[in-house]
């Protein structure tokens, strides 16, 4: 059972979610919603992201189909949202892909494509969100890293490189930004059990030799990132930046 906090200095915040139409995004929209923020999402997978808008028909959600690898349209939605909403106040950068690739067959448009989905968007959506927190003198911004930029992980190159690039860009833009009072830090999950990961991935031998490895034996779920999204975004985390939190089970 999944036991959450109340952040009352989330109530009536603006959160935008990248990727935030299932898995571990949808946790958090979920998660933000119960504590009585405004929370604007965007997806690439429609049908998802209008399924967990019908779970939750009372909740003030915004929400637009954008696929992130287009800079502009990104940055576009945030724009809108803003306007809609009145600003951001928290910027989760959530949205991935960890397709698996042999390195040997990785082309120029593999490599580009992985960093585009994986690494630019975390950037370009910062951009937007920063000029709207320093109008607002604070703000929280969240990267999703992953473990795997420090372990490495066969077969993932682009990936590996692309979530190690975030926890760079995250002590970066803390430096650049702490000044206006926005936070800026990243998440390293480890191996998640979402149903992506599970249908694709996560056989369940490959869950027990995961385990093994694990100090608390039992596996990451989606909410229990959710509930470290929320402290990093609430007042509570007022004094935490640049940094880069694993939550792995003890992993690592």
């Amino acid at each position: 059972m999944n036991t959450q906090a109340q952040y009352h200095s989330l109530s009536g915040k603006v959160i935008f979610i990248t990727g935030g139409a299932s898995g571990i995004g949808r946790a958090m929209v979920e998660s933000f919603v119960k504590q009585q923020a405004k929370v604007a999402f965007i997806d690439i997978d429609d049908e998802a992201a209008q399924a967990l808008i019908s779970d939750l028909p009372d909740a003030n959600l915004w929400y637009r189909q954008v696929d992130v690898t287009d800079s502009n349209a990104l940055q576009k939605s945030l724009v809108d949202a803003c306007a809609a909403l009145g600003s951001v106040n928290v910027l989760v950068n959530n949205v991935a892909n960890d397709r698996r690739q042999a390195s040997e067959d990785v082309t120029v448009k593999d490599w580009d494509q992985c960093l585009q989905i994986n690494l630019n968007p975390a950037f370009f959506a910062s951009q937007v969100a920063m000029s709207f927190m320093q109008q607002e003198g604070a703000g929280s911004i969240i990267n999703f890293s992953s473990i795997n930029a420090i372990m490495g992980q066969p077969q993932m190159a682009g990936y590996v490189t692309a979530k190690a690039g975030l926890i760079g860009m995250t002590k970066a833009l803390a430096r650049d930004y702490g000044e206006f009072g926005i936070r800026v830090n990243a998440i390293l999950p480890g191996w998640v059990a979402t149903e992506r990961q599970l249908a694709s991935w996560f056989t369940e031998e490959e869950q027990v030799k995961w385990m093994e490895a694990m100090a608390l034996k039992k596996l990451v779920t989606p909410d229990d990132v959710a509930n470290l999204a929320l402290f990093l975004a609430a007042d509570e985390s007022s004094m935490i930046t640049g940094q880069g939190i694993k939550i792995d089970g003890g992993r690592l």
